[in-house]
């Protein structure tokens, strides 16, 4: 199972915690060590299965707009969006729980032409304010045929860093790896009003397999 990036620190100390409290059981053969030792081994072995990054393929091409993270669409409502689609969007949110694949995926191609962190709250991501209040990290993607797609990672209740790749006038590559968001958080996107929505509330896209819409030229 390959490991995202990111995660590798925080399995090696999940490893070194978990090899602690079995010498620790070993040495003094105490059961409420024994207790903790289980506790401290589901643990890590939990920390590499949410660092999981696993390979993804799919539907490609301009006209797709591809799911850039794993989860349950929690909203899809029309917004004005002023910073980079310049005016009205529709919005599709997607709400990762901690047991979801973490890794995010650029949606489609194009050039980065936005990309705009905002330190905030760490409310539940999965409300309607925490695109306003919670930390964030929005990339704006321009597609070849003249398109704009916004991406915004926001943190959770549980989430402390937002990793992001993304560099302005870097290319962006529909599927590829755009960062990940540690321990439960919500990814939005942005896509024009006339996109055709192909999902809908309650379902569960996968990151860099799902179609989310549709762009109409």
């Amino acid at each position: 199972m390959k490991i995202a990036r990111e995660g590798v620190p925080f399995v090696l100390i999940a490893a070194a915690l978990a090899v602690g409290a079995i010498w620790l059981v070993a040495a003094t053969r105490r059961w409420p060590f024994g207790v903790l030792a289980v506790v401290v081994l589901l643990v890590a072995l939990w920390v590499p299965y949410f660092f999981r990054d696993p390979e993804r393929t799919g539907p490609r091409g301009e006209q797709y707009v591809i799911a850039p993270a794993d989860g349950l669409i929690v909203m899809i409502t029309e917004v004005e969006e002023p910073a980079f689609m310049q005016g009205k969007a529709m919005r599709i949110s997607t709400f990762m729980n901690i047991f979801n694949v973490h890794v995010n995926r650029y949606p489609v191609s194009g050039t980065v032409k936005y990309t705009q962190y905002n330190p905030g709250k760490f409310l539940n991501a999965a409300a309607e304010k925490a695109s306003l209040e919670n930390e964030q990290m929005s990339v704006g993607i321009q597609t070849a045929g003249g398109c704009r797609v916004l991406v915004r990672q926001i943190a959770g209740l549980i989430a402390r860093r937002i990793a992001n790749y993304a560099r302005l006038e870097g290319a962006a590559v529909q599927g590829e790896r755009m960062g990940i968001i540690r321990f439960g958080s919500r990814v939005d996107v942005f896509v024009p009003l006339t996109a055709r929505i192909t999902v809908k509330v309650g379902d569960r896209p996968v990151a860099g397999t799902t179609v989310l819409a549709e762009l109409v030229p």
